[in-house]
């Protein structure tokens, strides 16, 4: 049993990039089951086991929200009165956070009356419009609060941090005696409002030429993308690791000149640029919203159809659209709107998470040879999220939850944890 525990502990090590693979855990997945007893933090302890501003947790600074910034109207105010706020300045400003942080703090206020009634949570800094805080804090953005229990009991703060946990904050710091901070992700960041997803009325090429809409895809169909050497192949479609018709959610709009192509994806999604735009370049994936004008992607050319030229990024927009699909091939890449992109996303590393998918193309393999994929063909896949990566999300939590599993063994487990604590 420890065996099986160890191998299935370093399986999960390499099977994180799978989160990279959709739209994120979607309705519902992704909660983290309630272990029995929960253990409260040490002091300087913070979780998840990585820096605070790295994917893994709640991600980049994305830089100072004054009054007078465009993004001031982003920071919502918080009057639930089960949650007293210190507010030091008499201005309201700890008030004010994201949406995200706002709805982290209520859910930890009604864990806090739960576990102690009659004692409130007490937020003791939150939105820093006055530079008290450290360079690129992110209680500049809103996105940060500083807690303790409204009686100021100390032997209270490492259960305090821990329902700070698994209220969903995406880092949560016993920071000193004196109080915890925890922190979330931007509204808009990669993993906190979706994975790697394509509107559905993008279109892909299937391998007799033919144009179809991305969300008309079946099991069975062959569509273009690229093998390991860079050559167009056609591919099998294997499944949609998420998809929902009527979710509306934010995508980057890449446009490039010539040949002029528009690829549309979400921030969080992998695509491939070229490095100085030489025929010896390396290739690399990188998550859209890292994208800048003057890069080079691959895309399929006006003249030669059946080849992939570089075209330059000439334009960046950020469009809202209805319904998110995240398709998978044989292949793990895709040539979407003309374009060249992989399959998958949040966790910036293609060829690992191509790996992790290994056993769903052998399943496909399998039911090739048997001869029933043409069965699949007719069968519409259901909305949601896949099986298979709904599964990894549940073997995820039961390893993190286990008590006889560390998880500074391995840090890429706090990912797993961060992504599905996202989207609840």
């Amino acid at each position: 049993m420890v065996l099986m525990r160890v191998m299935l502990s370093m399986a999960l090590c390499l099977l994180l990039a799978s989160v990279a693979s959709g739209c994120g855990p979607g309705r519902g997945y992704g909660k983290r089951r309630h272990p029995k007893k929960l253990t409260p933090l040490a002091l300087k302890q913070f979780i998840p086991n990585v820096a605070e501003k790295t994917l893994g947790a709640s991600g980049k600074y994305e830089g100072k929200i004054t009054r007078n910034s465009d993004r001031f109207k982003d920071l919502t105010p918080n009057y639930n009165p089960d949650i007293i706020f210190k507010d030091e300045e008499n201005t309201n400003a700890d008030r004010l956070m994201t949406q995200r942080c706002k709805d982290k703090l209520n859910s930890l206020a009604i864990s806090v009356m739960n576990q102690w009634p009659g004692v409130k949570l007490r937020v003791t800094e939150g939105w820093d419009e006055d530079g008290h805080h450290s360079e690129e804090s992110l209680h500049y953005e809103g996105r940060a609060v500083d807690i303790t229990t409204s009686d100021r009991d100390k032997s209270k703060y490492g259960m305090l941090s821990r329902l700070a946990v698994e209220a969903g904050f995406d880092w949560v710091y016993y920071e000193s005696k004196a109080h915890i901070h925890c922190s979330v992700k931007a509204e808009n960041s990669v993993a906190a409002k979706s994975g790697g997803c394509f509107p559905g009325f993008s279109t892909v090429i299937l391998s007799d030429g033919r144009t179809k809409l991305l969300k008309e895809l079946h099991v069975g169909d062959k569509v273009l993308a690229t093998d390991q050497q860079g050559n167009i192949v056609p591919s099998d479609f294997l499944m949609f690791l998420d998809q929902d018709r009527h979710i509306t959610r934010e995508f980057f709009v890449l446009e490039t000149d010539e040949p002029h192509r528009r690829l549309t994806l979400t921030p969080a999604h992998l695509v491939f640029v070229i490095n100085n735009n030489t025929q010896n370049s390396n290739i690399r994936a990188v998550f859209a919203s890292d994208i800048k004008p003057g890069q080079w992607l691959y895309a399929v050319g006006n003249n030669w159809p059946h080849n992939l030229i570089s075209a330059k990024v000439i334009r960046i927009s950020v469009k809202h659209y209805e319904g998110s699909y995240a398709p998978i091939t044989s292949h793990g890449t895709i040539i979407v709107d003309g374009v060249l992109a992989s399959c998958y996303a949040v966790v910036d590393n293609h060829h690992l998470a191509h790996w992790v998918f290994a056993p769903v193309r052998l399943w496909h393999s399998f039911l090739s040879l048997v001869g029933l994929l043409k069965e699949l063909n007719s069968v519409h896949q259901a909305e949601g999220v896949h099986w298979y990566p709904e599964l990894l999300y549940h073997v995820g939590g039961w390893l993190l939850d286990s008590n006889s599993f560390h998880p500074q063994s391995c840090d890429i487990l706090n990912v797993l944890k961060d992504y599905t604590f996202t989207l609840q």
